[in-house]
């Protein structure tokens, strides 16, 4: 069997972030300055093809939405080795403030107003593949704090910020992990894969 292969019968979440080398998703004020650490994440993306060739639907929070809606389907990000695939995936964006949740000239993404969690739990027993959260850290916590998070997915940036927003904090619980793959890159940055267990 394949790792992508499920073992469950229920839809997989996959949280995918970009990481400093001490734990860090973002600076301080959500600042993600320290991408332009790597000049060239082409070899990054074409390997990132490969897990997201399972996933049919992101799901976003408010903020990262706006960031990557501003990008992602825009000439500026044309030639990028995702873009295409970011693009096409079906999203879900959680926000109680947003009307609207266009992409570009793209399907806009979908709109949940209610409760994150709950809406998760229900995805996941519908038929369907994986469920991939970019960014996004609140909504990131809480999955992993529901025991939500099947997989999770560092491309690990050689820098250290020093301070700035982790991706864990005490609140998402202590989970047992299983590594499922590494893979380091001529650029430094290495990917981590983990299987994520029940909370402790």
């Amino acid at each position: 069997m394949s790792d992508t292969e499920r073992d469950t019968l229920h839809r997989r979440v996959v949280v995918q972030e970009l990481t400093s080398l001490d734990g860090f998703v973002a600076g301080r004020s959500g600042e993600l300055d320290f991408f332009d650490a790597v000049p060239d994440y082409g070899e990054v993306d074409r390997y990132n093809l490969r897990l997201l060739a399972d996933t049919d639907l992101a799901l976003l929070g408010r903020k990262t939405y706006q960031m990557f809606s501003d990008y992602w389907p825009t000439e500026q990000a044309q030639g990028e080795v995702v873009a295409e695939t970011v693009n096409a995936i079906p999203k879900l964006v959680f926000s109680s403030t947003l009307d609207s949740a266009p992409w570009g000239d793209r399907e806009p993404a979908q709109l949940w107003p209610g409760d994150a969690v709950e809406r998760v739990q229900q995805l996941r027993q519908e038929p369907g593949g994986d469920l991939i959260v970019w960014g996004s850290i609140t909504l990131a916590r809480s999955l992993l704090a529901a025991e939500l998070v099947d997989e999770i997915q560092l491309h690990v940036v050689p820098i250290l910020l020093g301070q700035g927003r982790r991706l864990l904090d005490e609140d998402t619980g202590m989970h047992a992990l299983t590594l499922l793959e590494s893979k380091g890159y001529d650029s430094g940055v290495v990917t981590l894969r983990y299987r994520v267990g029940r909370a402790a």
